[in-house]
Formats: C-alpha cells, structure tokens, sequence
C-alpha cells in the first residue's frame, strides 16, 4: 500500500467518523476503517492483535474513567458539589460562574477532560436552568476548561496517558515542564471567558433547596480522594493508570451496592462504549499511516521546520498538533505525533520539548472547533437533546476568540521552562 492510498483510508475513516452517516457511530467508523487497513494487507493480523494488546493501559484508562464518572454521579458526590458552588456564590451569577469553571478544571485535573465535560455538563445544566439562568456561559465554560486544565498531570486526559507511555513521562519532570503553560492558559481562558460573557453572568439568583444526601455519599468522598493520591502515585512510580482507574471504579461500586443500591442499567447506560472501538480502530489506522512512511515523512517536514532551535521546534509542534486535532481528532493526532517525534533526527532536549509541546497542542487545539475531542462530540450530543442547539459556527466563533490566545500561552509557557 503507498502512503496515499493509507492517507486515504485515513480520510475515509475521519470523514465517517465527523459526519456519522444514518446514526453511524464513531467507534463503528473507526473499526470499518481498521478493517480496511487490514484487507489492504498494511497490517498484518499478528500485529495487530499485538498492536491492539500493547495498548491495554489505554483500554482499562478510559473504562476506568468513564465508570468513576457514572458511579460517583450515581452516589451524589457531583450534585452536592454543585449544590456547594452555589451556596458559596451567595445568590451571585458570577460568583456561580467562578465555581463551576474552578471545578471543571480541578476535576479535569484529578479525573480526566472527559470526567469533568461529560459528567458536569448534566448537572450544571440542570441547575442553571433550575435558577433560571442562562446555560450557555456554563456548559461552554465546562467543555472548555475541561481541555485547558487537562495539560496539568498525565491522567488530565487520556492522551497525556498515550504520550507518558511512549515516552516514559515520570510525574516529576511532567510537572516541571508543564506547570507554568498549564497555569496560563487556565488564566488566560478564565479572563476571556469573563469578558465574552460578562454581560450574561450578572445579576443574582435564588438559592435553591438541597437534595437528600444518600448513605454512601462520605465513602464515595473518602474513595474519590484515595483515588486522586493514587493516581499521583502511579504517575510518580509509572505504574499503570488503567489498573488504578479500574480499581477505583471497583471501589465505588462496592460502596454504592452495599449503601445506596448500584444501578447497572444506569451505568451501563452512561458509559460511552464505541469509544473503545474508536481507540482500537485509530491505533490501526494510525498504524497503517507509519507502515507506509507517511509519519516519517511528517517528521521530515517537522523537524525542517523545527530546525536547531527549541523555541522555533516547540511553536511549530504546538500550532501544528492543534490544527491537526481539529482535522484528525486529538486522540489519533496524539497517535500519528507519538509515531513521528521517535524517527527524527534532532537532539534529546528537542525531543522532549515536542514531546511536551504534542501535549499542549493536541490537549488545547479541540477548543477551536467541536470536531477535535469525542468529549465534545458527547458534549455537544447532550445539549441537543436538551433542545439547546449548539451549532459548529456558534461553537467556532467561541473557539476563534480564546484558542489562539490559549496557545500562544502554551507557546510562551514551554518556552520559558525549556
């Protein structure tokens, strides 16, 4: 196969996967353009069980996550949280906005992008409209502080997860090069936020009565927050994320049967399942782009346009993996960018400053559209439901405001710790 026609099966399979013909899901596209790098012959079945098996980290990961989400919505521990924001923003809009875009981001940070916009967004959105308030500056603060703060530790996203694997990124020297960039673009996309919607998060509110608190809500506090030390300390001995994600999820599934009574109909309804078969199906289109050298050609014109310089390498790698999440998706730009940075031929220093700079761009690039994170996709999916239509071009106007600024952030950040 040449790497035009495996360029094609990758056109093919993302142009699926954005447009979802007859109800198509993306994890059902993803696979139908696996299999096609099979037939083609690219990838050898061996290695793709192989492949698909390596990955098992990334696998448990997202099951993992997406479980903590559902099962700590079902014990309370998300609507006491919101019900506390509101209590501290003492009948105040802004005061309100404040709290949910401070835990979007700390959630973000402890449990994943995905955790904090697929989780929060329900929960924010009925209470805003239970307060009469408008939803739009809270469900759009939501999903994206979800992406700005996921730069912060290795388990803010799923793909920081990919990239520390590959690279064997410790929690220490992940921290120290991505502190200061995390730090700036939650500012800056704080600020712009609050100037973009000032006008509609002004005013007070009434303080709405509390729900019932169920009996298994201080377990599930105390699990959650074992959770969160654990995951720092699987980051720091790069233990596998996936095993303590599952085990946390075990956790608070045991609580809620034991305390509140487990839905399993519920869980399985809130767990996204063609998420899996979209991650299997991306690691063989991706896989079918490096057989075919189209990776080690990218790496080519990166490190040409990188040249000799850090600070030229660490700008060109940002803007060009935020652009290239918004056409391929973050995830499998994540993929393509892991394959690329090991076939130049630049020094160490610059390979990590890639590395780190993959991070920020392929975690803040899905802020420009809708199309650059399957969280959004999810994101967006629920807002319709709930007859608020969000629409690409609204969506976009958004994102052409506070992306650009966000990564020049980033840019600024990771210059000044290289």
């Amino acid at each position: 196969m040449t790497g035009a026609e495996a360029v094609v099966v990758a056109a093919l399979t993302l142009a699926l996967v954005v447009a979802r013909p007859r109800g198509l899901n993306e994890g059902v596209a993803a696979l139908l353009g696996g299999a096609l790098v099979l037939l083609l012959g690219l990838v050898p079945i061996g290695q793709a069980l192989e492949l698909e098996a390596g990955n098992w980290n990334i696998f448990l990961f997202f099951a993992g996550m997406m479980a903590i989400a559902a099962l700590a919505d079902q014990s309370g521990v998300f609507d006491l949280v919101a019900f506390a924001g509101a209590r501290l923003a003492r009948g105040r809009v802004g005061l309100l906005y404040v709290a949910v875009f401070l835990l979007g981001a700390i959630i973000s940070l402890l449990f994943a992008n995905d955790s904090a916009a697929l989780v929060l967004t329900p929960i924010v959105y009925a209470l805003v409209v239970r307060l009469a308030l408008d939803p739009l500056p809270f469900v759009f603060a939501i999903t994206f502080v979800a992406d700005t703060a996921s730069m912060g530790l290795p388990v803010s996203n799923p793909l920081n997860v990919i990239l520390a694997d590959r690279f064997h990124l410790g929690l220490a020297p992940y921290v120290s090069h991505l502190w200061l960039p995390a730090l700036l673009v939650v500012a800056v996309n704080f600020a712009v936020f609050l100037v973009l919607f000032r006008r509609h998060i002004g005013g007070r509110f009434q303080m709405p009565e509390r729900a019932e608190a169920g009996t298994g809500l201080v377990p599930a506090l105390i699990i959650l927050s074992g959770l969160a030390c654990a995951y720092l300390v699987a980051s720091a001995l790069e233990l596998p994320l996936g095993v303590v994600a599952i085990g946390g999820a075990a956790a608070l599934a045991v609580d809620l049967r034991l305390t509140q009574g487990l839905d399993m109909t519920r869980l399985g309804r809130e767990i996204s399942w063609p998420i899996f078969g979209f991650i299997a199906g991306m690691l063989l289109v991706v896989q079918g782009l490096q057989t075919s050298g189209v990776t080690a050609a990218l790496g080519r014109a990166l490190g040409q346009m990188a040249g000799g310089s850090a600070h030229q390498a660490i700008a060109v790698t940002v803007l060009g993996t935020a652009l290239g999440s918004n056409v391929i998706n973050n995830l499998p730009m994540a993929l393509v960018m892991a394959s690329t940075i090991h076939s130049l031929h630049v020094s160490s220093a610059i390979r990590t400053d890639m590395v780190y700079a993959t991070v920020a761009g392929c975690d803040l690039g899905p802020n420009l559209t809708h199309l650059g994170s399957l969280a959004t996709f999810l994101w967006l999916f629920f807002l319709r439901r709930k007859g608020l239509d969000v629409s690409t071009g609204d969506y976009f106007r958004l994102g052409i405001v506070v992306t650009p600024l966000m990564l020049a952030a980033a840019i600024l950040g990771l210059w000044l710790v290289s």
